[in-house]
């Protein structure tokens, strides 16, 4: 089928004019292929994760390790999807001129940051590729996420705290969730 604009075009789901990479605090979800229990299983309102739900906590807890730009924050991950905050540090070093040791008068060594860019797209598509990567390594499965990811930029406390809370509590509320189908 040939290229129609009026039928292809998708719709944005991003805040139109945001950057993205600017410093700030994000409520990030991604969620599994049509939401498939992939990650573990919820026992008494506790997450029971399996050996792939163990290794998405590991690949977000490495983040910072791509990123320096990025704290983590809150974080769970559940059946069929994962929740998480991220802090994206305001470091003053342009993305084009990540920076630059001087070691003496002819040795210049750049300072390289992992990946090009820091949006918050950027970070969760590594995130992505990395859980994807071990899923195709370990198992027959090969589509484990949904298109796209959901955020909402954290604009105060109270939103802060609501999130944290949200987060924190998540499994107990499995049964009212609804991204438990």
């Amino acid at each position: 089928m040939k290229f129609n604009s009026e039928i292809h075009h998708r719709k944005s789901i991003r805040l139109r004019g945001y950057d993205y990479s600017q410093a700030g605090l994000y409520f990030i979800t991604i969620c599994t292929h049509e939401r498939l229990p992939l990650f573990g299983k919820i026992d008494d309102g506790k997450m029971v994760a399996n050996d792939a739900g163990l290794m998405v906590e590991k690949c977000w807890r490495e983040i910072p390790d791509h990123f320096p730009q990025v704290i983590l924050d809150g974080f769970v991950v559940m059946p069929n999807h994962i929740h998480g905050i991220i802090e994206i540090r305001d470091t003053g070093v342009d993305v084009n001129n990540v920076g630059a040791k001087n070691v003496g008068a002819n040795d210049y060594l750049p300072l390289r940051l992992h990946g090009t860019s820091r949006t918050v797209g950027s970070i969760v598509r590594g995130f992505k590729v990395g859980v994807t990567t071990w899923f195709r390594e370990h198992t027959d499965i090969h589509q484990i996420w949904q298109r796209n990811y959901h955020e909402h930029i954290i604009r105060n406390e109270e939103s802060y705290f609501k999130i944290s809370e949200y987060i924190e509590y998540n499994p107990q509320k499995w049964l009212e969730d609804t991204y438990n189908v």
